[in-house]
Parts: structure tokens; C-alpha cells; sequence
């Protein structure tokens, strides 16, 4: 071989090696495009449908764009929770006066140094030096322990009640005083505590008003750190809120005065039984009879089994229904009348054990497009639970009247024996005649009318007791008149 054949065909290797890498960087360039398109192609098929918070910013694209555009909001949003706080706290500490501070002491240094005027630059100074011994008075916090205390967590309307707040000071050094407040309900107690020398105590004792049922909120007890000025003021809660139930006023009503519930108890009914105590008839032996009720003696004359049958007795199980509609009220006077008559009964039954069901008016809906039919039952289980119910019990011009809570009552409660339907002098004798009527028959109804301009009295209309009362003592007396008639 000659030197110019070798010399070409090394050219030509040359040549080739460098056609197959371009041709080899060529599909690598083109296998990364498919792969780049692909991976985009998968990353927007994962998008989708995805509602995070980078999708609502940025959507589908990626990229160093995007990623810092859903950076800087990410961190915008940090830096806004946290002026939201600093400002809460701010706002919690500044009155109004120390508000207008601000505004004016920036002003006061600018059109002072800006117009040459010295006055508004002695203001401003004047201002910056009360702004700062005013933010002095807001460092720290004082050594001291605080206890709310209310000895009673129930009462009955009227009758006294207290609470007590004890301060100490644990640390050896003297405390200086401040101002407790205590929200005592819809008003607000202030007490001055002294400086408080080593382990000294403070006892302030504060009146609760019991004036009216409900529940009364006591606390939290807070101190108050506050500026002469009034600029800033600072609140530190010590203790829990605590509540005190202040019941409604109830009579005593003695088992003999509701006789006609004893006299109903255990009388007979028209409802026929498997099993009783008030034998009826015989009839032939049934699958699934019990064989104790068997009546042997017949059984053989007759050639086929014959059991007893029974009368259903008579259980009492009293309804309580107290009216929630302002309509049937002639004032508030009344309302809380009816509210101790229904406590008492209700207690009168719990005490000696029997089934009973207070129930109340349900209030329609402000905008409902009908009137809401049902009533609310109130706790049975204990005297006290009752009690805690009634105590916040309120009228209402949308609660139902006393025609509707009976007819609701009715189809509801099972086995009553006597239904007690609690009202005020806005119901007439013919619409408690037509609220009687709700009940199913052999149930003993019983209208107990709170009119405090009536004289007292009883009286029959069509098989409904109607008691008329003008105070709550005078319930006793008009039971054990209806019992005797």
C-alpha cells in the first residue's frame, strides 16, 4: 500500500468518526427535547386539578420564575401574620388618646422642623418624653397570686349572693398597687388593691345581683396597667370566668295537694292488657301467651286453653307544659310567675318519684316560611338540673302559644295521665277549652292561668280544671281545692 492510499483512507475515517457524532449528538439532542416535552407532559397531566396554594399563584408553569414569585408571596403572607399580631397587641394596649399621640407627635416634628416653629418642636419632644415613660409602665409583671372565689354556684331569685377575690403576694420585696377589675354579669367591679408588703394577703369580697333568673357570669378577674396620662393600658387575666345559675322562685307543694293524681294512679283504663293488675275477661290461649295467665279451672270445662285478660291501670305520668309566646302574657310579671309554678310542679313530681316531662315552647326562625310545630324538654333528671333549665327559659312574640304546645304534646309524649298547661291572663277559656282538647281522651288537663289582677280561684269548663292564680303561694290552696272538688 502507497503512501497516498493510506493518507486517504485516513481521511475518510476522519471523516466518518466525525459524521457519526454529530449524528450521535443529534439524537441525544433530539431524545432530551422528547424527554424535556415528556416530563412537561407529566408534570401538567399531575397539575391538573390541583387547587393548592401554588396553583391558585403561578398554575401549571415551573421554573426559577415561578418558584420566586411563590416565594416572595409565601413570605409577603409571613410578614403580614406577624404585623397582624404586633398590631393586635398594639391596638389592646393603646387608647384612643394614645392613638391621637401618634398621630400628632410625627406631625408636631415635621411642620416644627420643616416651618421653623419651635413651640410644635417643644410639643413634639414634650410628647416623645410621655410616650416613653408611658411604654415603662407596661414592662413587666407583678409577682402576685389572684383567686376568684363564689361560694355558691346556684341561688334562688333574690336571695343573696357574693364572691370573693384573695390577692398575695408570694415574693419578698413590696408590690405596688393597681386596679382590679371583675365583670360581675352586664356590669364591672373595680377594686383598688394597695401595695402589698412580703406574703401579705388581700381579701375583697364584691355583691353578685340575683334580681332576675339567668345565669351570671363572674370573671375573669383582670388588673390594669395603665399610664396617669391614659395613654396606653394594659390588661392581665388571673382567673377563670366562673357562673353562678340564679333559679326561679318555687313553693313546696305537698304530695296531698295533687290527690287527684293518686286518685288516677292505678284505676283502670279502656286499654286492654296481656298483663296487669285489673282482671277484665277470658279468652282462648294465643301463641306467644305466657302460661302463667293460664286459667286452669276454665281450661277444663272448655277443653281448650284459656288465659286472662286484664284492664290496663292507670300510671301517672305528668306533662308540664309551660307557654313561651309573649302573646299569651299580659307582662313580664306574669311570665315569671308561670316560670315558678312550672319549677314547682316539676319538682313536686321529682321528689316523689314519678314520670314527668317539662317541656316548653320552641321560638320560630326569624325568616321561616312557616311556623316551627315542637317544643323543648327540659331536664327531668334532677331538682337542680330542672332548675339550671328554667333559669334561662325567655319569652318570645314567635315562641308557640300554649293551644299549639298542648297539640304538639299530645302527639308526642306517650302515657300521659295529667297534663299541666302553664299560661298567662292572654289566654281565654275557650282557646285552653280547645287546648285541652289535644290530648288523647282519659288524659286529666289541668290550666294553671298566672293573673296576678285576679282573685284566685278553680273551676270546671268541659272536663278542663282551670286554676286561676294571683301568686305563687296561692297554688297550693287552688290544688287542694281542685283535688277536693
Amino acid at each position: 500500500m502507497t503512501n497516498r492510499e493510506s493518507t486517504a483512507r485516513g481521511r475518510r475515517g476522519r471523516a466518518s468518526g466525525r459524521t457519526s457524532t454529530r449524528a450521535a449528538s443529534r439524537t441525544a439532542s433530539r431524545t432530551s427535547a422528547r424527554g424535556a416535552a415528556r416530563s412537561e407532559s407529566t408534570l401538567s397531566t399531575e397539575t391538573q386539578g390541583l387547587t393548592n396554594a401554588r396553583t391558585r399563584i403561578v398554575g401549571t408553569r415551573t421554573g426559577p420564575v415561578a418558584d420566586l414569585v411563590v416565594e416572595v408571596v409565601r413570605l409577603s403572607g409571613v410578614a403580614g401574620r406577624a404585623l397582624a399580631r404586633v398590631a393586635g397587641r398594639i391596638s389592646n394596649v393603646l387608647t384612643p388618646l394614645g392613638w391621637a399621640m401618634i398621630v400628632v407627635v410625627p406631625a408636631a416634628f415635621v411642620a416644627g422642623y420643616g416651618l421653623g416653629w419651635m413651640e410644635l418642636v417643644l410639643v413634639a419632644w414634650a410628647g416623645l418624653v410621655i410616650a416613653v415613660v408611658a411604654a415603662i409602665y407596661l414592662v413587666g409583671r407583678s409577682p402576685i397570686t389572684i383567686e376568684l372565689r363564689v361560694p355558691h354556684s346556684r341561688v334562688v331569685v333574690g336571695e343573696g349572693a357574693s364572691g370573693q377575690v384573695t390577692v398575695v403576694n408570694p415574693r419578698s420585696r413590696r408590690v405596688l398597687g393597681s386596679t382590679i377589675e371583675i365583670p360581675i354579669g352586664a356590669g364591672l367591679a373595680e377594686v383598688v388593691l394597695p401595695n402589698l408588703r412580703k406574703e401579705a394577703v388581700f381579701i375583697h369580697e364584691f355583691a353578685i345581683p340575683t334580681a332576675r333568673r339567668g345565669i351570671v357570669p363572674v370573671g375573669p378577674v383582670r388588673t390594669i396597667r395603665a399610664d396617669p396620662i391614659g395613654l396606653v393600658r394594659r390588661e392581665l387575666v388571673w382567673t377563670e370566668e366562673r357562673s353562678l345559675f340564679v333559679h326561679p322562685k318555687t313553693i313546696a307543694i305537698p304530695s296531698t295537694s295533687t290527690g287527684f293524681v293518686h286518685d288516677l294512679e292505678g284505676n283502670p283504663t279502656r286499654d286492654l292488657t296481656n298483663s296487669d293488675v285489673s282482671f277484665h275477661a277470658l279468652r282462648e290461649y294465643q301463641p306467644g301467651d305466657e302460661r302463667r295467665y293460664i286459667h286452669w279451672r276454665s281450661s277444663a270445662k272448655t277443653g281448650r286453653y284459656m288465659v286472662r285478660q286484664f284492664e290496663e291501670t292507670r300510671r301517672s305520668h305528668l306533662v308540664v307544659a309551660l307557654s313561651l309566646a309573649t302573646g299569651d302574657y299580659a307582662n313580664d310579671e306574669e311570665f315569671e310567675l308561670a316560670v315558678s309554678v312550672a319549677g314547682s310542679l316539676g319538682i313536686r313530681a321529682i321528689r316523689d318519684a314519678r314520670t314527668v316531662s317539662v317541656l316548653v315552647s320552641e321560638t320560630t326562625p326569624e325568616f321561616a316560611k312557616r311556623k316551627l310545630l315542637a317544643v323543648r324538654p327540659l331536664s327531668t333528671v334532677t331538682r337542680a338540673r330542672l332548675l339550671d333549665d328554667l333559669a334561662v327559659v325567655e319569652s318570645a312574640p314567635t315562641a308557640l302559644a300554649i293551644a299549639d304546645v298542648a297539640r304538639v304534646a299530645g302527639e308526642q309524649v306517650a302515657g300521659i295521665s295529667v297534663a299541666f298547661l302553664v299560661c298567662g291572663s292572654g289566654v281565654t277559656a275557650s282557646e285552653l277549652r280547645s287546648a285541652s282538647t289535644k290530648f288523647p281522651v282519659g288524659v286529666e288537663v289541668v290550666a294553671v292561668v298566672c293573673d296576678p289582677e285576679s282573685i284566685p280561684g278553680f273551676r270546671r269548663v268541659a272536663g278542663l280544671s282551670i286554676l286561676t292564680i294571683g301568686y305563687l303561694e296561692d297554688l297550693q290552696k287552688s290544688l287542694a281545692r281542685s283535688a277536693a272538688a
